[in-house]
């Protein structure tokens, strides 16, 4: 009969989960070489190749050709690159409708700000990047990946990984949907103004220990941005002129960004205050 190709790989995945779940593999280590791992789980080289195919595309493993202790398969489990590329195929082929992305986002970053708001935390990353947002030379590719960096530094600041990684995979499913509304509004500039002023309203209610103003001030600022983008390009689509296009910012243009932001002293006043009762 026929080899059921498809049973083979997901054979190879169940066995390194086990070993995962079981500690026998750890991030740093390598998979067992492929020709052995075949012959033990009685497979072909071929069904192994796939399922290691698969774990790098999720990010679980990274692979390097060659021979020496450098190469085969090394575990190094960094889910949000996995987790946001599914998320954008899945955007783009209308299996998760925007609007549910983003009522999903809503429900993340309220918790993620009504936890701040409940206890201290580090937040000297998040006064940086919202430091580095005043800037009028900013373009605004730029100000959209500071944007993006602002809401995942409060998630990553929460202490949630699996939270985090979630929301960094929704922010990058929606990215050029994003972009391209920002390039459809008539006035950028007063938009960005008031998305600093929210931001900042979002930070002054955590820092103040109010968990019920942290929450009612991410749900309108996710919801009216949100809105503003479809009716931009819902403007445009319907015959009347964009406004001056927003180019999407590249890798390298978004770490310069990113890097502008000022670094805060530890202890400064980025810390969230215990909430007193």
């Amino acid at each position: 009969m026929p080899t059921d190709a498809p049973r083979a790989w997901q054979i190879v995945l169940e066995r390194i989960e086990g070993d995962l779940r079981d500690g026998r593999l750890v991030p740093g280590d390598r998979l067992t070489p492929e020709r052995e791992l075949a012959t033990q789980l009685g497979v072909g080289r071929s069904s192994v190749r796939e399922a290691i195919r698969v774990l790098e595309v999720l990010g679980v493993v990274r692979t390097a050709t060659g021979s020496g202790p450098s190469a085969g398969a090394m575990i190094v489990t960094t889910p949000r690159g996995g987790l946001a590329a599914f998320l954008r195929l899945q955007v783009a082929a209308s299996g998760f409708p925007i609007a549910d992305v983003v009522r999903t986002r809503i429900v993340l970053e309220c918790d993620v700000a009504e936890s701040l708001a409940g206890r201290t935390a580090d937040l000297a990353e998040v006064h940086g990047i919202l430091d580095a947002m005043d800037d009028p030379a900013l373009a605004a590719g730029e100000f959209l990946a500071l944007d993006a960096r602002f809401h995942l530094a409060l998630a990553e600041a929460s202490g949630n990984a699996v939270v985090a990684a979630m929301m960094a995979g929704l922010r990058s499913s929606i990215e050029s949907y994003t972009q391209l509304g920002a390039a459809r509004m008539p006035d950028w500039d007063a938009t960005a103004h008031r998305l600093r002023e929210e931001h900042r309203r979002i930070v002054q209610a955590v820092t103040d220990g109010d968990g019920a103003a942290a929450r009612a001030v991410v749900t309108a600022h996710i919801t009216d941005y949100s809105r503003q983008v479809a009716a931009a390009i819902a403007r445009v689509d319907a015959g009347e002129p964009p406004s001056e296009e927003v180019a999407p910012v590249p890798a390298a243009g978004a770490r310069d960004a990113l890097a502008r932001v000022p670094a805060v002293p530890p202890g400064d006043a980025g810390a969230v205050r215990e909430e007193r009762p």
